[in-house]
């Protein structure tokens, strides 16, 4: 090189940085958190937005509220499940509007969170059928708080009664369950367990054989879409148990202090819990395009919304049928499944691939009765009742809990049910003197 020469070097020119697609996924129950979990390392941005901060496995409810499980037990921090995960943050919100022109949705702080793609993920809400008082006066079940608010004021009752054995309203230990599909069933079980061993231990000095579980069901069988057998078997158990269940009995109006049924006849009680109906999340009304009679929203074989081909819509919310154009249950399996058909939709449409029909695989349906009975009826025909049944539903159950750590304190919990008949739940966690 000679002296004084200029060298010169070829200037890299840096391509201009293009942000990753952005993906809003709202609920992180089993959809939402599943349709996460299948963008993990894509090239998009995730953010699953959820009112609470962690993912509930909403089928053991009942057993928060029969004293069988803590709500630490079916709970797992939605942040914690997605540590590891660079592509997905979490925000803790509710999301209170859709602008599916615009692209975006708002928080109720006033966040606006843009999307590319938005999958909603709100599964449903209670459904009082237009009864009245059912707002008002009965205890629903679809939520921790719930299950821990109905606990709460099972425990508090007994206290109450325990404390004036001579004047003990009428009605007071009595317990109305409306519906009698799975979770009815189940807390209808569960409940006659507890108060039969636990609650007759821990009262000693109170006639708990007074206190009454009633199951009222409208239609003339329990378990609607299980067989008749499981039907026939599901009945015999709970009344085996001695609980009351009175089929053909629509409710007609609740109250303060008790339910009156269509037919007339009056049941006094300070408790009913609502395990009836579910609707749509109410999110589904700020979404355009038509609803279903149960507030679903009608979405195309994708599970994409008409004309919005970015938004999905699925589990509870959606309005998604098979092959045969029947409705698909509102099950936390339909749910599993079409959060990840959306996960592989978002990457098709990434990739210019066209997006493929959801297709629901029935993996069967199951419900426990109470301590070692329940019927599962599982593909292929196999049905599977008793202890048989029970031990099937505490494997399923098991595997499809979040967290190692939750899986280990359930079994354990389990374990000493099953051995001490012991339901070790039984604190009361709030000031609760009225009933």
């Amino acid at each position: 090189m000679s002296p004084g020469r200029a060298t010169t070097r070829p200037v890299v020119v840096a391509p201009p940085h293009r942000p990753r697609p952005r993906v809003v996924i709202v609920g992180s129950g089993f959809g939402g958190l599943n349709a996460a979990l299948g963008l993990v390392g894509a090239p998009v941005e995730v953010t699953v937005v959820d009112r609470d901060n962690y993912h509930g496995f909403w089928p053991l409810l009942y057993q928060v509220a029969t004293a069988g499980l803590g709500p630490d037990d079916i709970a797992h921090p939605v942040r914690a499940i997605f540590a590891g995960h660079q592509n997905i943050t979490v925000r803790l919100g509710l999301v209170t509007s859709v602008d599916v022109d615009e692209r975006h949705v708002e928080l109720d702080h006033g966040e606006l969170l843009p999307y590319d793609y938005l999958i909603l993920a709100v599964g449903s809400s209670t459904s009082d059928f237009g009864i009245p008082g059912v707002f008002e006066h009965a205890f629903p079940l679809k939520s921790l708080p719930e299950a821990v608010r109905l606990r709460n004021h099972i425990l508090t009752v007994f206290e109450r009664a325990d404390a004036d054995r001579s004047a003990i309203p009428d009605g007071l230990l009595t317990i109305v369950l409306a519906g009698g599909g799975p979770t009815g069933v189940e807390m209808a079980g569960a409940l006659s367990e507890l108060i039969g061993t636990n609650l007759a231990l821990d009262f000693r000095h109170l006639d708990v054989t007074s206190a009454r579980v009633v199951l009222v069901e409208a239609t003339d069988h329990l378990l609607g879409g299980f067989s008749e057998r499981s039907q026939h078997e599901a009945l015999t158990t709970l009344r085996n148990k001695g609980v009351e269940v009175l089929l053909n009995a629509p409710l007609a109006k609740v109250t303060e202090h008790g339910v009156t049924l269509a037919d007339g006849r009056e049941i006094t009680t300070r408790t009913v819990v609502w395990t009836a109906g579910v609707r749509a999340n109410p999110l589904a009304d700020l979404l355009p395009g038509e609803k279903r009679r149960n507030g679903t929203v009608v979405v195309l074989p994708d599970l994409s919304l008409p004309g919005h081909p970015e938004v999905f819509a699925i589990g509870d919310l959606a309005g998604s049928v098979d092959k045969r154009e029947n409705a698909l249950p509102q099950l936390a399996q339909v749910a599993i499944q079409g959060g990840r058909h959306a996960a592989r939709a978002v990457r098709s449409r990434l990739a210019g691939k066209a997006t493929r029909t959801f297709r629901y695989h029935d993996h069967g349906i199951m419900a426990t009765i109470g301590r070692q009975s329940a019927v599962a009826e599982l593909p292929g025909g196999l049905t599977l009742r008793g202890s048989l049944g029970w031990m099937a539903w505490l494997a399923v159950h098991l595997v499809f809990l979040v967290g190692f750590r939750n899986r280990l304190v359930v079994l354990v919990n389990w374990a000493w049910n099953y051995v001490t008949w012991d339901r070790a739940s039984r604190v009361i966690l709030d000031d609760i003197h009225r009933v």
